[in-house]
């Protein structure tokens, strides 16, 4: 056959298989060519993983009785697969049932025995998600359940392949995942998960303490593989606290501090900043009182140009005395031990005013203004000082003393009515005119 028949039969033998029909799949699996029953199309896919983006039950056990590969993955060459989309790359069957949240396909493979962890192998570098992580990511609080109890490694992360990646002390891990979406449940789930062998796990404390003390008995090999494996933990909720105060998602982060885990300026900062937005008095006073644990090696150039300012639009918009004195307290902290020098008082320079009777007064009057025919008398004293544009107007008139000042559109009702005659001329334009 010429290659192009191969690839038509090929092409039909897919959407047999893709239609539902468990009882074309024999016919089908003939028509893929000499892999069968695991031939990949143009997008690098197999029968097994399109039955496992459907969600289609009976086809993924047909075609799992039938021999397919349950841990077949997406190239990563395009080569002979060159519409591989980049994103779909070494998924596994496992990954794209998991990616659409079918839960019964996701249970019908791992009890075939599908990898949990996806394509990553043991002491590999991970180039794409794992299942885990993907349902992290969307808060599936049941399948985040049903692999972590597959045994699902919470601590995997993904490795960019251009060395690059947004984490900033490590990989996205599902933790990282789960705190950045806001998923407060599965967060806690997947903590509870660690938490369920604490014999072989040491505590934060424990963690944060290990180099600290001089001297001390030699480790043995197993208790190093523990403190490996709390470090790990450690890096891996540093990074999830990281992304949760970034995102907004504070009751996270507070989560996350109250199991150990230290602040640095920045998370406790946007922390603060969420909280204040979100006017929680209570967060703010925990967020407060707190300060003191911040390490002083934290206290970088973020601290002067985001942190004061933040802390006292607070306390400029609170009226909690609570809130008050413990800003108070952290004021005087970063200020330090030195004297504060006197403050002198800046006082306010006092404009010129005139009394009222100034105003359309025949007899205290330089000034007429002729509106609809009749005089208001005023002052040039006052009007100058009124307005720039009473100035302007007042400087540009005739030398004649007797000259008035017609003002035309407007009543003389409505003139009068105003008090200060520079509002007047400050917030309305009217045509006026010289006459004698």
């Amino acid at each position: 056959l010429s290659s192009t028949e191969t690839k038509f039969l090929q092409d039909l033998g897919f959407r047999m298989l893709n239609c539902g029909r468990t009882d074309l799949v024999k016919q089908a699996v003939n028509l893929l060519g000499p892999d069968g029953i695991n031939s990949m199309s143009e997008q690098g896919m197999t029968p097994l993983m399109y039955a496992c983006v459907r969600g289609d039950e009976a086809m993924v056990q047909m075609l799992l009785d039938a021999g397919a590969d349950i841990n077949s993955e997406v190239p990563s060459s395009v080569h002979r697969h060159p519409s591989v989309y980049p994103d779909t790359r070494q998924g596994t069957p496992l990954t794209f049932a998991v990616l659409h949240g079918h839960v019964p396909v996701v249970q019908l493979l791992l009890d075939a025995r599908a990898n949990v962890e996806g394509a990553v192998q043991d002491g590999a570098e991970n180039y794409t998600e794992t299942p885990l992580q993907l349902a992290s990511a969307a808060g599936n609080f049941e399948l985040v359940s049903l692999l972590l109890e597959r045994g699902a490694d919470p601590l995997i992360g993904t490795t960019y392949r251009n060395g690059m990646t947004s984490a900033p002390l490590g990989d996205m891990n599902s933790y990282s995942l789960a705190a950045a979406h806001g998923h407060r449940n599965v967060f806690r789930k997947l903590l509870s998960q660690v938490d369920k062998d604490k014999g072989d796990v040491l505590s934060l404390e424990e963690i944060l303490a290990e180099g600290s003390e001089p001297g001390g008995e030699k480790r043995t090999s197993h208790s190093e593989g523990t403190l490996r494996t709390g470090k790990a933990k450690l890096r891996a909720l540093r990074e999830a606290m990281y992304h949760s105060a970034e995102h907004g998602h504070v009751d996270i982060t507070i989560d996350i501090r109250s199991l150990g885990v230290p602040w640095t300026l920045h998370t406790w900062l946007e922390s603060l900043r969420t909280c204040f937005v979100q006017q929680r008095r209570p967060l703010i006073q925990g967020l407060l009182k707190d300060f003191s644990c911040i390490q002083e090696e934290e206290y970088t150039e973020e601290l002067i140009t985001h942190g004061l300012p933040l802390m006292f639009q607070i306390l400029r918009a609170s009226k909690n005395e609570v809130i008050s004195q413990q800003l108070s307290v952290i004021f005087t902290q970063c200020y330090g031990p030195f004297p504060i020098p006197k403050l002198t008082e800046i006082k306010k320079k006092q404009t010129s005013r005139l009394d009222p009777h100034f105003l359309n007064n025949k007899e205290m009057s330089d000034v007429t203004f002729l509106v609809e025919g009749k005089p208001f008398y005023a002052h040039k004293v006052l009007l100058f000082t009124a307005s720039a544009r009473f100035k302007s107007l007042l400087s540009n008139r005739p030398a004649a003393e007797n000259t008035c000042i017609e003002i035309s559109h407007v009543k003389y009702n409505i003139f009068q009515v105003r008090k200060c005659l520079g509002r007047f001329l400050k917030t309305e334009s009217y045509p006026c005119s010289h006459v004698c």
